[in-house]
């Protein structure tokens, strides 16, 4: 499942966020084996397991999107949009967050 979310960040500061973000999912999610581990400068492969079921995908950072490419069970394509929606949510945050200075 790929989903491409746009920002006005530029490259470097886009990666600035996205470590952020990712470090704090990491450590908000712990309990779910969350792992990010940055595969190239600008792509961090990320995955988790919730009861039992294990997700995976990748974040690359570019001038002016985020991108992810998640690999998701058959069976939970059906909520594919709503979860797209909270994830998008969620990166419009973070960029608001470096916009206003906390990042």
């Amino acid at each position: 499942m790929k989903h491409a979310v746009p920002h006005d960040l530029g490259a470097e500061r886009g990666k600035v966020v996205a470590e952020a973000a990712i470090a704090s999912y990491v450590k908000r999610f712990e309990k779910y084996s969350a792992k990010a581990t940055w595969a190239a400068p600008n792509r961090a492969d990320i995955a988790f397991s919730v009861k039992g079921i294990s997700l995976s995908g990748t974040l690359e950072v570019k001038a002016s999107t985020f991108e992810m490419d998640l690999d998701v069970p058959f069976f939970l394509r059906p909520f594919k949009n709503s979860a797209l929606a909270v994830i998008e949510e969620e990166i419009k945050s973070w960029v608001a967050k470096a916009k206003a200075g906390e990042i």
